[in-house]
C-alpha cells in the first residue's frame, strides 16, 4: 500500500508518530486514540521504505493483542514471505532461550510448567523443609517467588530481600524450588524473563546475536513493563536506540504483578534524545464520558499531562445512582437492561457490568437469570484449567520431555493402570534422593524388591507406551492432530470422561474440550511452517497465562450481557457500561485505602480505565448498605465519585442527602 494512502486515514498526531523512525520515540496514547493503527502503520511505512520486514520487532503483552496486531499489519503490507516479528514479551524470550539457554545449565528442549505444576512443586519443597501451611501456603510462596523473579532477585539475594519471617522461609524454599526446576529441565513463566535477562547480562555474544537481528523495536502498552522487561528492552536497542514505545501512564493498573509506571514516566530520563508525541483525539467515548474521565485522572500527581478530546457528542448524560443495598442495585440495573432490550432495540451484547472484586457479580447473575437475560462472566475458569485439558496436555508434555515429572505424576494413573499413590510416593522419594528420573528410580526399586512384580510391570508397560507415543508424534508422517486423536483413543479417555461425570451435559462439555484441543493442534499446524509438538506446547502454556484466552474470546462474541472485573475489561469497549459498587473499600479497594498515595493513584487509574470502556452510555452506582459477615453495613461513597462530578453536581447531591435526612 502506498505511503500517502496509509497516512490519509491518520490525524496529525498519529501521522507524526507513524513517520518518526529514528531514535527513541514515546507515543502517549490515551484510551481510544488509535494506538494499534499507529503501530501497524509505522511498521508498514518502514517496510515501504525498504526496511526488511524481519528486521522489525514489535512486542506487546497478550497473545490477543499480538494476534490483532499481526492481522492488522498483514492487511496493510499484504501476505509476504517475511513478516515483522510480532510477539508477547514471554514468546520472544521463549524463542531466544530455545536457541541460547544451554550456557545457563538447561537443555534446549526445556519445558515450561503451568500453574498447577508450580503449586505441586511448591508443596513438595515446603514439605521437604518442614514448613507447615499455617506458616506459608504454596500459593503464597509462588507469589513471593514471582515478585522476586520479576524484580530480578536471585536465590542468593533473596535472604537479604526478605522483609519478615514468612519471606525468610520463602527465601529458603526459593533455592530448592529453582533446583528442582533445573533438575527436571523445566522453567516457570517468570523464568522466561529472568533467564533471558541473565543470558544478556552474562553472555555478551548471545546478546549481540539478538541485537543484530533487529534495526527497529516497538513496545506496546509500555506502562505495563516490569523491571526485567525494561532491562531487556534497554539491552536489545543499545546499539541503535531505534525504540518506539507506546502507552498511557493513566492506564497503568498492574503494579500487583510487578508493572512499574515509572518506566513510562521517566522514559526521557533513560533516553534523553527522545521525541514525545501525544495522541489525544478519542474515537471511542462521548464528550460527557471523557469529561468525567479527564476530571478523575487529573487528581493523580504522577502522570504525563494530557487531556483527551472526544469526536462524539453525547446523546445522554453520565449518571450517578445510589441504591439502598446491593440487591436493589442489581434489581434496578437488571430492570433497566430488560427495558432497553425490549423497548429500545438494544442487544444484550451492548451491556457490560464492571466490578472491582470477584465477589460482586453474584447478585447480578441472580437478577439476569431471573429476567432470562443471557449473560456471561468473562475471566472465569480458563479452558486450560479443565481437568481433561490438563490431563491430555500432561501426556503431550511427557511425550516431549520424559523428565517432566510434574506432568508424569499427573497422568501416571489416569486413567487407572494399577500404579497407586503409595507406589508413586515411594519411587519419587528414591528419585529425589538419588537425583534420578522417575523410571530409573522405579527400576532400582524393582531390583531391590521394593515393588511388587505386578506394579513393576505396570510402570514398565507405561514407560514403553510413552516411548511408542513419542515415536508416533515425533517421527510419524501423521499430523499432530491425527496423532493426538489416536492417543485419546488408545487411552480410552472418552470412556474415562463418561465414567467420571454422570450428567449428560457435563459429559458433552468435557468431550467438546477434548475436541477443542485437537482443533487447536490442527490450527497450529496450519499456521506453522515447521510444526512441532514442542512449539505447540510452548504456545499453549503462554496462552494459559494470557489475560484473555480463546474461551473468553468466544464468550465475548456471544450476544449476552458481559459481567467482568475492571482488570479483565482493559482493552475492551462496550456501548453501555454500568460501573457498580463505587464505595470506599471496593473502589478504591480496602488494601489501597490502608496503603500509600501511590496505591490510591493506581486505583484511580483503574476507575479511569473502567470509565473509558464506555462508548455511549455510562452509569456509576453505589449501595448505601452492603452485607458483610451476614449483616448489612453502612458504606461510604467512593471518593472517585466526588472527583468525577462537577462542583455543581456535588452541591446538588449534598442538598439531596440533607433533604433525605430531614
Amino acid at each position: 500500500m502506498q505511503s500517502s494512502k496509509l497516512l490519509s486515514s491518520l490525524n496529525a498526531s498519529q501521522r507524526d508518530a507513524a513517520t518518526t523512525f529514528s531514535g527513541p520515540l514515546l507515543v502517549l496514547a490515551g484510551a481510544g486514540t488509535g494506538k494499534t493503527r499507529v503501530i501497524t502503520t509505522r511498521m508498514a511505512l518502514l517496510i515501504g521504505q525498504g526496511v526488511p520486514a524481519e528486521r522489525i520487532l514489535s512486542v506487546t503483552f497478550t497473545n490477543k493483542a499480538a494476534k490483532e496486531m499481526t492481522e492488522r499489519c498483514t492487511n496493510l503490507i499484504g501476505r509476504r514471505k517475511t513478516k515483522p516479528w510480532i510477539s508477547t514479551f514471554h514468546s520472544l524470550c521463549v524463542r531466544i532461550l530455545r536457541e541460547e539457554i544451554e550456557p545457563l545449565g538447561f537443555r534446549q528442549n526445556f519445558t515450561i510448567i503451568d500453574r498447577g505444576d508450580q503449586e505441586s512443586m511448591a508443596r513438595e519443597v515446603l514439605r521437604s523443609i518442614r514448613v507447615q501451611d499455617s506458616a506459608l501456603k504454596p500459593g503464597d510462596l509462588l507469589s513471593i517467588i514471582s515478585r522476586w523473579k520479576s524484580a530480578g532477585v536471585s536465590t542468593s539475594q533473596a535472604p537479604d530481600a526478605a522483609t519478615d519471617d514468612r519471606e525468610f522461609l520463602a527465601a529458603m524454599a526459593y533455592r530448592k524450588y529453582c533446583d528442582r526446576l533445573r533438575a527436571r529441565n523445566s522453567v516457570d513463566f517468570d523464568d522466561l524473563l529472568l533467564l533471558t535477562d541473565k543470558l544478556f547480562s552474562e553472555y555478551p555474544d548471545a546478546l549481540k546475536r539478538q541485537q543484530d537481528r533487529f534495526d527497529y523495536v516497538q513496545i506496546d502498552e509500555y506502562q505495563d513493563t516490569n523491571q526485567l522487561q525494561f532491562r531487556l528492552v534497554q539491552a536489545m536497542v543499545a546499539p541503535h536506540k531505534n525504540l518506539c514505545v507506546v502507552g498511557d501512564d493513566d492506564q497503568s493498573i498492574y503494579a500487583w504483578r510487578g508493572a512499574e509506571v515509572k518506566h513510562i514516566l521517566s522514559f526521557q530520563t533513560h533516553f534523553p534524545t527522545a521525541k514525545v508525541v501525544r495522541l489525544e483525539d478519542n474515537y471511542r467515548c462521548t464528550d460527557e464520558i471523557l469529561n468525567v474521565a479527564n476530571r478523575l485522572v487529573s487528581y493523580n500527581r504522577e502522570r504525563h499531562r494530557k487531556v483527551l478530546r472526544s469526536t462524539k457528542p453525547a446523546v445522554e448524560p453520565v449518571r450517578f445512582e445510589k441504591f439502598p443495598d446491593e440487591v436493589i442495585e442489581a434489581e434496578r440495573i437488571g430492570l433497566e437492561i430488560s427495558y432497553l432490550i425490549a423497548k429500545r432495540n438494544c442487544q444484550p451484547s451492548d451491556f457490560a457490568i464492571l466490578f472491582r472484586t470477584n465477589e460482586q457479580p453474584r447478585a447480578f447473575e441472580s437478577e439476569l437469570r431471573r429476567r432470562q437475560i443471557p449473560y456471561v462472566i468473562l475471566g472465569s475458569q480458563s479452558f486450560y484449567d479443565r481437568k481433561e485439558v490438563r490431563d491430555l496436555l500432561a501426556y503431550l508434555r511427557v511425550i516431549v520431555q520424559p523428565r517432566d515429572e510434574s506432568a508424569l505424576l499427573r497422568i501416571i494413573n489416569t486413567p487407572a493402570r494399577n500404579i497407586g499413590t503409595s507406589t508413586v510416593e515411594k519411587v519419587m522419594q528414591r528419585a529425589i534422593l538419588q537425583g534420578d528420573p522417575f523410571f530409573k528410580a522405579a527400576q532400582d526399586a524393582t531390583a531391590r524388591g521394593d515393588l511388587t512384580p505386578r506394579v513393576s510391570q505396570a510402570i514398565t508397560n507405561f514407560e514403553q507406551k510413552i516411548e511408542g507415543w513419542r515415536n508416533r508424534f515425533l517421527r510419524s508422517p501423521q499430523t499432530l492432530a491425527q496423532s493426538f486423536r489416536q492417543l485419546v483413543e488408545e487411552l480410552k479417555y472418552r470412556q474415562e470422561v463418561e465414567k467420571l461425570y454422570k450428567e449428560p451435559a457435563q459429559v458433552t462439555t468435557r468431550l467438546e474440550s477434548i475436541e477443542q484441543l485437537a482443533d487447536a493442534l490442527d490450527d497450529y499446524s496450519r499456521r506453522s511452517a515447521k510444526p512441532s509438538l514442542h512449539q505447540f506446547l510452548d504456545e499453549m502454556t503462554l496462552n494459559d497465562r494470557d489475560e484473555f484466552g480463546s474461551d473468553n474470546k468466544k464468550e465475548l462474541e456471544r450476544n449476552a450481557v458481559k459481567l467482568l472485573t475492571i482488570h479483565s475489561a482493559k482493552g475492551l469497549e462496550f456501548p453501555r457500561v454500568y460501573l457498580v459498587g463505587m464505595e470506599e473499600g471496593l473502589l478504591p479497594h480496602k488494601r489501597s485505602v490502608e496503603g500509600t498515595r501511590q496505591d490510591i493513584e493506581e486505583e484511580r487509574r483503574l476507575a479511569y480505565v473502567a470509565v473509558t470502556r464506555a462508548q455511549e452510555s455510562l452509569t456509576m452506582t453505589f449501595a448505601e448498605t452492603r452485607r458483610k459477615w451476614g449483616k448489612p453495613r453502612k458504606t461510604i461513597p467512593s471518593r472517585f465519585l466526588f472527583e468525577m462530578r462537577t462542583d455543581q453536581q456535588n452541591d446538588e447531591a449534598m442538598a439531596e442527602e440533607e433533604a433525605a435526612a430531614e
